[in-house]
């Protein structure tokens, strides 16, 4: 099954690498014997469902993600094997397609209009008031 990341990016099957193991967590005896972990990998360096730019930008943006141009995603948090699988997927796809999408624009820096200054120093002056009603009487 091809994992379709975006429209523009559709992971080949052949290319998904799976393995299994034994699971922690939910489950009861039902984890020490059955295989329900899932890892998923893929490997970017290699991926012919990428061009150049593509690549490049994966690379740079996952690569504490990356061990030797492979990215791998793991999943244990369902009991079912299947569950973990369709989990795995979700996430590998979630990863890439954030790894891709476009960044954001930089932020403006503005300063802060006089109105809203003088606000904030209203409430601040008139905070000091209160604490200042809280004060015990002086002695004179």
């Amino acid at each position: 099954m091809d994992l379709e990341v975006s429209p523009a990016l559709t992971i080949p099957a052949s290319e998904l690498g799976w393995r299994f193991s034994r699971s922690s967590g939910p489950g009861g005896q039902h984890v020490n014997t059955s295989n329900s972990r899932v890892e998923l990998s893929w490997n970017v360096a290699d991926s012919a469902a990428l061009s150049d730019g593509q690549r490049m930008m994966l690379v740079t943006r996952l690569r504490r993600h990356l061990v030797a141009g492979v990215i791998t995603v793991t999943a244990s948090e369902r009991r079912s094997q299947l569950r973990n699988r369709e989990i795995a997927l979700a996430k590998l796809a979630d990863l890439v397609a954030k790894a891709l999408a476009p960044e954001a624009p930089r932020r403006r820096a503005t300063k802060p209009t006089r109105g809203s200054n003088r606000r904030r120093l209203a409430a601040k002056e008139q905070r000091a008031a209160t604490k200042r009603q809280r004060k015990r009487p002086s002695a004179e």
